[in-house]
């Protein structure tokens, strides 16, 4: 085990020394020292100046501190908000894949930006595109969806918020959201195939819910059914392999 070490030299008074002087009337050094010897093996010594007792250990005529490192434990969800526990209890119900999961806290945080009380359908889009690298992004950016028109129709639609009021940490999910959030996890189901609920899922849910500020920006910007069919052919893959 890797160990420091730490040389005792000499261990300074001159506040002492000073502060007898003062007492006394007489003149002392301005300051004196006291040698350990490396080659004595005291279990604890004590600071002359602050009282304050070190216990330490010799090992081969050199003081050695023991380090001890504690391994951290870090847990990923794979799973996001649901209003059927049953399926999301079962050991057979499909997970998020991370993608999607990192466009849900993208998503809050976008509420949040925003200043607005829940996270909606809209929040959600913005999350898909904030994150980025997932074929539902990309696809999205390809038909002229891009983060800042989604943001300033979100604003059109939705307003802004008082300037004064802030968002909870994590902003709740309005109805529409949730069923969106729903939808994909049907959708996966349904589909009978292995793998993980990728983002396009979870666009292809907001896309559902018609009367959503989600869908209706999406209409606005240009997206339609004829694209949610040609997107839906790659639902199962959230990302390409390139190799160049």
């Amino acid at each position: 085990m890797a160990c420091q070490s730490l040389s005792i030299l000499t261990i300074s008074t001159a506040s002492s020394s000073s502060h007898s002087t003062l007492k006394s009337g007489k003149s002392l050094p301005s300051s004196s020292s006291v040698a350990f010897p490396l080659n004595l093996k005291p279990d604890w010594l004590v600071n002359s100046l602050l009282g304050n007792q070190f216990s330490f250990k010799l090992t081969n005529s050199r003081p050695s501190f023991h380090k001890q490192h504690c391994s951290a434990l870090a847990t990923i969800s794979v799973s996001l908000p649901t209003a059927k526990p049953d399926k999301d209890s079962s050991e057979k119900a499909p997970k998020w894949s991370a993608r999607a999961i990192k466009s849900f806290a993208m998503g809050e945080l976008e509420a949040r930006k925003l200043k607005y009380p829940n996270t909606g359908t809209e929040a959600l889009l913005m999350g898909i595109l904030v994150e980025g690298t997932s074929l539902a992004a990309k696809f999205l950016r390809a038909n002229g969806v891009t983060l800042f028109k989604v943001r300033d129709e979100t604003v059109k639609l939705l307003g802004k918020s008082d300037m004064y009021f802030f968002s909870p940490e994590h902003p709740p999910l309005t109805e529409p959201a949730q069923r969106a959030l729903d939808y994909a996890v049907d959708e996966k189901l349904k589909s009978g195939s292995s793998g993980e609920i990728t983002t396009t899922h979870l666009l292809l849910g907001i896309w559902s819910e018609k009367e959503s500020a989600g869908h209706k920006i999406m209409e606005t910007l240009g997206f339609n059914d004829e694209k949610a069919a040609e997107l839906a052919k790659s639902k199962d893959e959230d990302y390409v392999h390139n190799y160049r």
